[in-house]
């Protein structure tokens, strides 16, 4: 009875040992060897695998990284979507470093570029499946003469990601709380947004919020302050928000 008891409970366990566990495509996007030193560096502050969490690609989606910067989420959305899906990041052309994408493609060869007039920043009818924003949404209300960035129509902007979505297809916003206010006046003297208007702007051009996170939240940030000023850069209070475009 004894050895047959030790067999049962070695058989268990070796069919415990054999189940396989199922990797977190997050996790295994930013443990990614093709993470650059400098993206790494920024990962304490922007904890990236809980916002690709909350982002939830599937494989195979196509999505649209817009204003994607430098690139550090456009690489992670490209491994979690896989080679038969696509990120198309795109970019004001005066902010677009082609050496940099250049290094950005080489390794991810699902990634598209799109550098173009910031006026042009527009996706083609039900072509994308999500559409990431991180940090960029407050500037839909920014113009800048020095930057070479003009005043965006915002409406048409959002009414553009809503014809270019598939139904069901979701926009993540991840953006620096900012106070109430004028808007345009908030987002050029402190590069934030109030978190309220984002939510009234996006289901005014018919997306429904499906999700919020408080993951990025502060309270000891001076949202007085411009993100860039040294005391709270890299530091700021932000919110996450999912929307999702209605089913037809």
């Amino acid at each position: 009875m004894i050895k047959r008891i030790l067999l049962t409970g070695l058989a268990s366990a070796a069919m415990a040992s054999a189940t396989p566990v199922w990797a977190d495509p997050a996790d295994d996007a930013v443990a990614a060897e093709t993470r650059t030193d400098e993206d790494r560096a920024l990962d304490e502050g922007r904890q990236p695998a809980g916002v690709l969490r909350f982002a939830a690609p599937a494989e195979g989606d196509i999505v649209a990284d817009f204003m994607s910067g430098g690139g550090y989420y456009a690489a992670m959305l490209a491994d979690m979507v896989g080679p038969k899906g696509a990120v198309y990041a795109v970019n004001p052309a005066g902010f677009h470093n082609a050496e940099a994408w250049e290094a950005r493609a080489a390794a991810h060869r699902n990634i598209r570029t799109m550098p173009v007039n910031p006026r042009q920043m527009m996706l083609a009818p039900r072509s994308v499946d999500m559409i990431f924003t991180h940090l960029v949404f407050h500037d839909l209300y920014w113009e800048s003469e020095r930057f070479q960035f003009p005043r965006l129509d915002e409406k048409a902007v959002l009414a553009n990601w809503f014809a270019a979505l598939e139904p069901g297809g979701h926009v993540i916003v991840v953006d620096h709380v900012g106070p109430a206010g004028e808007t345009r006046q908030v987002t050029a003297d402190l590069h934030r947004i109030d978190p309220a208007t984002v939510a009234r702007a996006m289901q005014a051009a018919g997306f429904v919020l499906v999700d919020q996170s408080d993951m990025l939240r502060r309270s000891d940030d001076d949202t007085t302050k411009n993100v860039f000023d040294e005391s709270v850069r890299g530091k700021t209070d932000r919110f996450m928000m999912k929307f999702q475009k209605p089913t037809e």
